[in-house]
């Protein structure tokens, strides 16, 4: 066995196995994937390190924010986690993983490249957890391509680039009215975890 410090590389570290070809209509739905993925449900054992915070998860239904979403829940943190509506299959299964913990968790549906619904994200999550503490914005949508295209400069906020409207405004949005509802609501001030 190596030393840890001894440098390999990651993608022969690893087991490779062949995956079959599994198309999905974009977003796609975990359950639907063969094998299943491990965002933690197996793998993850919490130790405490979140005891009673208020985490919001943009994506939590899939992927990192679903990963994200079990961590938190198994380090003692309540959770809301946002999705878009056609994934409310895999939400559930998060939800259900985050009460199985013992921990509060809110389901809170719509598109984050909406700035409205960004901003009835926060309220929802920050009302119905009584305050935020934590703030992972992870959802983004993932494309394999062949060759990186260039990303064009987009100068409005309409929303015809979806990878520029969920990084530039949705998450903007979100942590903008995150910071102003701690100085409305000041249900509890924002702690460094």
């Amino acid at each position: 066995m190596a030393n840890l410090y001894t440098m390999r590389d990651p993608t022969k570290q690893y087991p490779t196995p062949k995956f079959k070809h599994q198309p999905q209509n974009v977003p796609g739905l975990a359950k639907k994937m063969s094998p299943q993925p491990d965002h933690g449900e197996i793998s993850y054992t919490g130790s405490g390190r979140l005891p009673n915070r208020k985490a919001l998860i943009t994506g939590g239904d899939s992927g990192i924010g679903r990963a994200a979403a079990i961590a938190f829940a198994r380090e003692g943190a309540d959770v809301a986690i946002s999705y878009l509506p056609s994934e409310e299959a895999d939400a559930k299964e998060v939800i259900a993983l985050i009460e199985k913990e013992g921990r509060e968790a809110v389901a809170i549906p719509g598109d984050i490249r909406s700035e409205s619904f960004c901003k009835k994200l926060v309220t929802q999550a920050h009302r119905k957890l009584g305050g935020l503490d934590i703030l992972a914005l992870v959802a983004g949508k993932q494309h394999a391509v062949e060759k990186r295209p260039a990303i064009p400069y987009v100068a409005n906020r309409s929303g015809e680039n979806d990878l520029l409207a969920i990084g530039r405004d949705g998450l903007i949005v979100i942590a903008l009215k995150s910071w102003r509802a701690q100085l409305i609501f000041a249900a509890r001030p924002c702690r460094p975890v």
